[in-house]
């Protein structure tokens, strides 16, 4: 990646004690003014964030039921969003998870990829990641992307997620 500033001239406008990485152990330069990340710009395929209301999947939830939540969840989802008594707060970051999964893999809701071929499942320490089936997984495979990390939060108003595709 080089150099964090477009030019040199642009380097000299920031002052010594601004550097935006004079702490940062990646930095490939004595003074830390030059960023370099080594390979991870080059093994990132794909962003993606998605921020949804949770009263529009309570809603939807409220609206259409059982239909909704198995047309859109995995049988694990659902077992653990149910378990919680916030349930609509896990379903919406689920949801934006997807969504922000499908921006990885440029795709959106086409090319024959259902809602259930995105899975957010938990690892052994809890934390979500993401496991992808039937479509999904080939055109992952297409494109490269080996894995796809994934971050979520959420609170009574909003959830969000956040992806990215890696190889």
């Amino acid at each position: 990646m080089g150099d964090l500033f477009e030019s040199k001239e642009d380097h000299g406008k920031l002052g010594a004690s601004e550097s935006p990485c004079s702490d940062n152990p990646c930095s490939d330069s004595p003074s830390g003014a030059a960023l370099s990340v080594g390979n991870v710009p080059q093994g990132v395929l794909g962003i993606g964030t998605d921020i949804i209301e949770c009263d529009r999947i309570a809603q939807m939830m409220q609206k259409h039921g059982e239909t909704f939540i198995q047309r859109v969840f995995t049988a694990e989802e659902i077992d653990y969003c149910s378990r919680h008594r916030t349930a609509d707060q896990h379903y919406a970051g689920r949801w934006a998870a997807k969504e922000a999964v499908l921006k990885v893999l440029g795709t959106g809701w086409a090319k024959g990829i259902q809602w259930t071929d995105v899975e957010v499942v938990r690892d052994v320490s809890g934390a979500p990641s993401i496991r992808l089936r039937n479509r999904a997984a080939e055109i992952a495979a297409e494109r490269g992307i080996r894995e796809v990390l994934i971050s979520i939060s959420h609170c009574k108003a909003f959830a969000t997620a956040f992806a990215v595709g890696v190889r």
